[in-house]
């Protein structure tokens, strides 16, 4: 086992769970919130690393949305903060392991026919956050090439919180019809399985700088809708597909951008579970 894991952007979901397990397993964790270490700051770092550390930045500007009209706040949160983080892990001696995400990725393929993305596979973000992270991910690696890149994908609790899991849940139990996008395919990603990857990269020595994390199998948003209807025992018929063009959003979401476990596992990353087998869990987990 490491040594001491220090996670910024604790208050998010990954960055609670992650602490919550870390200290499970009795790990000595320290867990800030972004209001107590504000990675913008370049400063702060100094105050919170120390050698031999493994920080996990769960910090980040994730309102994929309001990102498009606050691109300078993105890119402060998503880009210059996992620099200054990573500036400061490699003059500590600390290791360093920073989140990023699927929506690097554009969703179109030279061939036209989608596939679960791999690891060296070209980027083209389609949004200011996935320009943001992509750009967080260069400078990491930049100031820091021993770090870990780790792109997950869709990420669910699926008990009471703003995830998409957990907003089906409660559509399930209650009466009423709910319109889900059909036309946008990823990688639903259930945080305990997350963070039990994240634990294991800080543990194991695995020398690939990018990571896939994600669970295993493509769905799109409908049929993730469906699979909480159907594990909560709900007519998955009050499911209704519809085009990404009947919710228009402000920032474009790549149509596919499901993550491939392949080339983190020939790394030494063990592979998620099947979404569906871990959404099962989660969902069974909720007390519904």
């Amino acid at each position: 086992m490491t040594g001491r894991i220090v996670i910024t952007g604790a208050g998010g979901l990954v960055g609670r769970v992650l602490a919550g397990q870390a200290r499970q397993q009795g790990r000595d964790v320290l867990a800030l919130t972004s209001s107590e270490w504000d990675i913008t700051d370049a400063s702060a770092a100094e105050r919170f690393i120390y050698p031999d550390d493994v920080v996990v930045n769960c910090a980040g500007y994730t309102k994929v949305d309001d990102a498009e009209a606050n691109p300078d706040l993105a890119a402060a949160v998503n880009t210059a903060g996992p620099e200054n983080l990573a500036q400061a892990c490699a003059r500590a001696g600390a290791s360093f392991i920073h989140l990023s995400t699927d929506y690097v990725f554009s969703g179109s393929f030279p061939d036209g026919v989608p596939r679960p993305y791999d690891i060296d596979d070209d980027t083209g973000p389609l949004s200011v956050y996935g320009r943001t992270k992509l750009a967080g991910e260069f400078a990491v690696l930049a100031a820091m090439p021993d770090a870990h890149i780790v792109r997950t994908a869709w990420i669910y609790e699926g008990r009471d919180g703003s995830d998409f899991a957990a907003q089906m849940r409660r559509a399930a139990l209650g009466t009423d019809t709910v319109n889900v996008v059909a036309d946008q395919i990823g990688s639903p990603t259930y945080v305990v399985d997350l963070v039990g990857a994240l634990l294991q990269i800080a543990d194991d020595s695995i020398s690939e700088p990018v990571l896939h994390a994600a669970n295993t199998g493509a769905a799109s948003r409908f049929e993730q809708a469906q699979a909480v209807f159907e594990e909560l025992g709900a007519d998955p018929e009050r499911v209704r597909p519809v085009g990404s063009d009947e919710h228009p959003r402000p920032a474009p979401r790549p149509p596919y951008s499901a993550l491939s476990e392949v080339k983190s596992a020939a790394a030494g990353l063990t592979p998620l579970r099947p979404w569906r087998v871990a959404l099962a869990e989660a969902l069974g987990n909720s007390g519904a």
